[in-house]
């Protein structure tokens, strides 16, 4: 084998013995966060190695209002309490899209995905990225139970800049805890979740109001997660 041979070789080796190491490691935080507060993700680190300040304060699952579950699982979701961490459905309508428009615009992410992605990964989006989102979503469907991996999720979800976690949210905006907001209040707030640096400053704006309105009204229709 030339040198070129085996250089090649120990870096293939080196990549697995990462890879091998990171999975390790996520799966060391799962089974912590499993019972204990989550208070540090991969975008949270990022927006403090930037620079950035976070405000985040965890909720367990009943500290946080019904209103809320409901408007993130018919916002985000709708299948969430039935599926094993993928909406197939989903997927292929994203990959139709994304082939019609030759980008990869779309996701078709369900709820586990972007807490796997939020916990563990960036935003960046490629197929390589994509790949190990889904492995992680296993992972976290695996080891986690639904209520745990909502729970989970809305305290990472960012709902503007530093503002981590629906508590955060409740506060910042509505000067109250999670478990006070209402109905209109938990649409707003979920509503913001695709562009929450945007909406923090643009409350008003008529694309969010619309969605507020359309996640209230489709609220009744939301299967929580029951127990394990």
């Amino acid at each position: 084998m030339t040198s070129f041979g085996k250089f090649i070789k120990r870096l293939l080796l080196a990549i697995m013995l990462l890879v091998v190491a990171f999975h390790i490691l996520v799966t060391g935080l799962l089974l912590i966060w499993k019972t204990q507060p989550i208070n540090n993700s991969m975008f949270m680190l990022t927006h403090r190695l930037t620079g950035g300040t976070v405000t985040q304060t965890w909720a367990e699952y009943d500290a946080i209002a019904k209103s809320v579950k409901q408007a993130a699982i018919v916002s985000e979701d709708s299948t969430f309490s039935q599926h094993n961490g993928f909406d197939i459905k989903g997927i292929k309508a994203a990959q139709k899209k994304n082939e019609e428009t030759g980008k990869m615009s779309a996701g078709g992410s369900t709820i586990t995905q972007q807490l796997a992605k939020n916990l563990f990964l960036t935003s960046h989006r490629s197929y390589v990225r994509k790949a190990e989102e889904a492995v992680i979503t296993v992972m976290i469907e695996t080891l986690w139970d639904k209520q745990r991996i909502l729970t989970a999720y809305l305290n990472v979800a960012e709902f503007g800049n530093g503002i981590y976690g629906i508590d955060a949210a409740a506060h910042h905006y509505f000067d109250k805890s999670a478990a006070n907001l209402n109905r209109d209040e938990s649409a707003l707030l979920i509503g913001m979740l695709t562009n929450p640096k945007y909406y923090e400053d643009n409350q008003g704006d008529r694309g969010l109001r619309n969605k507020q309105r359309i996640i209230k009204k489709r609220m009744k229709n939301a299967v929580l997660p029951q127990a394990s």
